[in-house]
């Protein structure tokens, strides 16, 4: 006794059903606009929302917006018979916001970190520049070593509400090393100048 076989779909029947999947891709699609608007779609259950932590758009805020916090300016020549220039620009403050340990993200009235009375103290610890070399990209210059000690005094807040209500104020210190180093174009006033540069860029 042979199985029973389902009999095989015409070609009619075929073309019927891929234009009912069509005809609901296409019917989904134009209510993705509605579903995107927060309406009806969202509560049948025909969409899904993404949810993003709030924190989110500080994180991409630092890496597009703050792109020069870790780039090495350019600066013209040192004249000749004038003194070396100083390191006499601190970080700001932002910066040195920027570069503190992050404040734990916690939980609305469940666990809640905040920074009060925020005091920036900088102290240069390095200032100090090399002879001239070679830089790829830049061609010969003098690097300027400009290192700074950053400590920031500031009043930290724990606080819980859920489910013991607990509240900590406590001073806190929290130091950052930032370095501003950047480069002094060095022209070549000598032939001996220029076979030191050419040495270092063949590595011989």
């Amino acid at each position: 006794m042979q199985g029973w076989r389902a009999p095989a779909a015409t070609g009619q029947e075929g073309g019927r059903g891929m234009r009912k999947v069509r005809t609901l891709v296409l019917g989904l699609l134009a209510l993705a606009p509605l579903g995107l608007s927060g309406c009806w779609p969202f509560s049948m259950g025909l969409f899904t929302p993404i949810l993003m932590p709030p924190w989110t758009a500080e994180r991409l805020e630092e890496k597009y917006c703050w792109k020069n916090d870790f780039r090495t300016p350019i600066m013209p020549p040192i004249r000749e018979g004038f003194p070396p220039p100083l390191c006499e620009d601190p970080p700001d403050e932002a910066r040195v916001l920027r570069a503190m340990r992050h404040v734990r993200r916690g939980i609305p009235y469940v666990y809640e970190e905040f920074r009060d009375n925020i005091q920036i103290v900088t102290e240069r610890i390095v200032d100090k520049i090399d002879p001239p070399r070679f830089f790829p990209l830049v061609g010969p210059a003098q690097l300027h070593h400009c290192h700074w000690k950053c400590t920031i005094y500031f009043t930290e807040t724990i606080e819980t509400g859920y489910p013991v209500f607990f509240r900590c104020v406590r001073p806190a210190v929290e130091v950052v090393y930032i370095d501003l180093d950047h480069l002094h174009l060095y022209p070549c006033p000598t032939p001996e100048v220029q076979r030191d540069i050419t040495r270092d860029v063949i590595n011989q």
